[in-house]
């Protein structure tokens, strides 16, 4: 089983597509999860480059589906998640990463725009996978297995630092479930969160030890997990975000890390600390 990293778009708004792409290449990724804009000049330039790149290599195009706010009704919420969805599949991704559902909707309401994403996977040909985040059906640990016994063929994008800060835990009493849960991720959001936020400031300063050991032990039992299941491959996005996600110096508003080079260093560290263990 191979571990593939993948680079963020969030964050790198600012450059084209091309440029974004070159700045990947650049720092060693093998390949991209991003929510693609609606401008047609960037997915043009966009789907220029990646047939380039594929011409040459084995390159990652992860798309994400992310719905902004909406008032509106579940069957309205669905009938715009599948035309997203459709969009994004257009693309030609690898495979798409959801956020799907809404956590105030009801678990039958959830399940129903659940079955509307698995119809559309299953149609095109095209997996579709579903981020554990707050706000969405897979906000809580214990509040998404009730949906994994319902669809026992869901895939699942873990992004647990989400968990941490709705629990206000280090999830020290939910490892069980953790456990239940990992053999359905196949997509893994590495991003250090806390207590009471899903973001520390900086994972490589001491402060933060323990948690990134907490999350590090996590992500190496979803390693484990693929392995066992003799999945070829796992991709892994560190996800360390901008504002609001990266703490701001107050009146100034400056950031205090520096986003892109603490996803670079943490897919190196990953590199080095994530192991295939072929005794699994």
């Amino acid at each position: 089983m191979l571990l593939k990293y993948v680079c963020p778009y969030w964050g790198q708004e600012q450059l084209s597509a091309t440029a974004f792409l070159e700045r990947v290449q650049e720092a060693a990724f093998d390949g991209i999860e991003i929510n693609v804009p609606e401008s047609k000049t960037f997915i043009k330039e966009l789907n220029y480059e990646l047939d380039f790149l594929r011409s040459e290599k084995e390159f990652i195009f992860i798309a994400q589906q992310v719905l902004p706010p909406a008032n509106e009704t579940v069957d309205q919420y669905i009938s715009r998640m599948i035309k997203r969805l459709n969009e994004l599949i257009a693309l030609r991704p690898d495979f798409i990463n959801s956020h799907t559902g809404r956590d105030h909707f009801s678990f039958d309401d959830n399940c129903r725009i659940i079955e509307a994403s698995l119809k559309v996977a299953q149609q095109t040909g095209v997996r579709i996978v579903h981020e554990t985040h707050r706000g969405r059906f897979s906000f809580h640990a214990s509040s998404l297995l009730p949906y994994l016994q319902r669809f026992p063929e869901l895939e699942l994008a873990a992004d647990l630092s989400h968990w941490c800060t709705v629990s206000e835990s280090l999830l020290e009493d939910q490892q069980h479930i953790l456990k239940d849960i990992f053999p359905y991720v196949s997509h893994l959001h590495a991003r250090v969160g806390h207590e009471q936020a899903p973001q520390v400031s900086d994972p490589f300063a001491p402060e933060w030890a323990k948690h990134v050991k907490a999350f590090i032990n996590w992500w190496q039992q979803i390693v484990d997990s693929n392995l066992s299941r003799q999945r070829p491959q796992l991709t892994i996005c560190p996800e360390f975000g901008p504002r609001p996600y990266m703490p701001l110096l107050p009146f100034t508003q400056q950031p205090i890390g520096d986003q892109w080079a603490i996803n670079v260093r943490l897919m190196n560290t990953l590199k080095k600390q994530l192991h295939v263990r072929i005794d699994q």
